[in-house]
């Protein structure tokens, strides 16, 4: 099993390597001659290493880098680097849900979206544009923190109310009873944000 994985690892470095070497000649404007001239290796040698037909020594790495200009570190850099799995959302593209309470004048949209049983985080941007609206108040597990963005409300965390206007934060533990207990000034956006705690 460990036999067959150094192998799977040597030939994605080959296929790495050939691809790089390729791509910085390509990008320079380097015909495969051009560039097989100056490392003192065949036309053929070079189409072979870029395929990732063959694999090659660090001395012919070495003088590859030499007729490209390359530091032969910088060959590696990117070998082996972490795929990521960052979630990007454009503006106004967030998924938007419904809530308890948020019938009219009172939208949630969804800023990253985690798939199963369990989540870490819950980033929502909110928007309210009805004075008028009385909201119920929520309570759910984890830590909530609120940013506002734009106007102004009086938000009620337990017996307490605070005047949130852009550019304030309010931190709580969102077992507690909370929410809106006045909009102050519409339209009203914030960014809401829940950490969940691991529950074992």
């Amino acid at each position: 099993m460990e036999e067959k994985s150094n192998t799977d690892q040597k030939i994605k470095l080959d296929q790495y390597l050939g691809a790089a070497i390729r791509r910085e000649r390509v990008s320079q404007g380097l015909k495969i001659a051009d560039v097989a001239s100056l490392a003192g290796i065949s036309k053929g040698m070079l189409s072979r290493i870029e395929n990732a037909q063959v694999s090659t020594s660090l001395d012919t790495l070495q003088r590859l880098c030499d007729s490209l200009g390359l530091h032969l570190s910088n060959l590696f850099k990117d070998f082996d680097r972490p795929e990521g799995a960052a979630q990007h959302i454009k503006s106004g593209k967030g998924h938007e849900v419904v809530r308890r309470g948020t019938e009219r004048g009172h939208t949630y949209h969804l800023l990253s979206y985690q798939q199963g049983p369990h989540k870490d985080i819950e980033p929502f941007l909110v928007t309210m544009d009805d004075a008028s609206e009385v909201f119920p108040t929520f309570s759910h597990p984890g830590t909530e923190f609120i940013y506002m963005l734009k106007g102004k409300i009086e938000y009620r965390h337990g017996n307490n109310t605070y005047l949130l206007e852009p550019g304030d934060s309010l931190t709580f533990n969102a077992e507690l009873p909370h929410g809106p207990e006045q909009l102050t000034q519409v339209p009203i956006e914030l960014l809401s944000i829940t950490t969940y705690r691991d529950s074992e």
